[in-house]
């Protein structure tokens, strides 16, 4: 049965290979009003962690925007032209207008910042062991679930209202991300042999699951409430393969790297920014 399953992927692979596309080609479809409540979200969910004095977690969350715009802006769509942006009615999905960059910019920011800061605040809590991780990720999570209804809702009231779809190859850069993927685990493997104090070493699976859940959590809730994959008309095994290859990949191939970054900052600042070594030796006694 897997052979028969293999054989099944294999064949879809050639024939979407044979006809000029990645396999593994990600899509978006989301109205502006997505945008604009996705927006409100995001910005209220960043006060909310300055406001609970998690501003390390914070800071760290918008760094992680504004990484995520840069590999995409300068990456994706500037250095390999894998990254397009179309702007659409939604009640004239066919005519759709292919943004320059400007406009791409614009969107590629909001999308960035949103799944940046959302993605690297809850690898940031599930690292940090924070007592409040469970509420902070479900927050997230019924957000990415919520978010597609309510601009469904919205839709059903302005059926003529602008939506976008962003679309992007892989072929072009999976291969790299896949390089950094093993120089990072291997790096981790390594330091972990060398060492010979236990708590020091990575805990290598529990990164590997923080990694993959971070992207397959998101990416499942984008599949299942159809703002994913909209363009394989509905090719399921297709949707499954982006699904896993993003998940497996995408975030995970920064675990290793994050992980280390995590230890030295946590070893010197706490969450609302004091550092560790102004503070009375009592408070430092766990």
């Amino acid at each position: 049965m897997g052979f028969v399953f293999y054989n099944q992927v294999m064949n879809r692979i050639f024939d979407v290979i044979s006809e000029g596309m990645d396999y593994v080609q990600p899509t978006r479809n989301f109205s502006l009003a997505y945008v604009i409540l996705d927006s409100i979200f995001v910005c209220a969910f960043v006060f909310l962690l300055f406001f609970k004095k998690k501003r390390v977690m914070a800071y760290w969350a918008l760094a992680g925007g504004v990484l995520y715009f840069l590999v995409d802006f300068l990456l994706f769509y500037l250095a390999t032209g894998s990254r397009e942006i179309f702007s659409y009615a939604l009640d004239e999905p066919a005519k759709t207008v292919l943004l320059g960059p400007g406009g791409t910019a614009g969107i590629l920011f909001w999308m960035s910042m949103s799944y940046g800061i959302l993605d690297f605040a809850f690898i940031w809590l599930w690292l940090s062991n924070d007592e409040h991780r469970i509420e902070y990720s479900l927050l997230i999570v019924v957000w990415w679930i919520c978010c597609p209804l309510m601009a469904d809702f919205i839709n059903n009231l302005a059926p003529s209202s602008l939506a976008f779809m962003t679309t992007r190859g892989t072929g072009k850069y999976h291969g790299v991300m896949g390089l950094i993927l093993v120089v990072g685990y291997v790096l981790a493997i390594v330091y972990n042999l060398l060492q010979k104090e236990k708590d020091k070493k990575v805990p290598l699976v529990r990164i590997f699951i923080i990694g993959f859940m971070a992207q397959f959590l998101w990416e499942a809730a984008l599949l299942v409430f159809g703002v994913r994959s909209q363009n394989y008309g509905g090719d399921s095994m297709r949707q499954i393969m982006t699904l896993l290859q993003n998940s497996l990949v995408e975030t995970n191939l920064g675990m290793p790297y994050i992980y280390f970054i995590h230890r030295f900052v946590t070893a010197r600042y706490r969450e609302d920014c004091s550092k560790v070594e102004s503070l009375p030796k009592e408070s430092l006694v766990e």
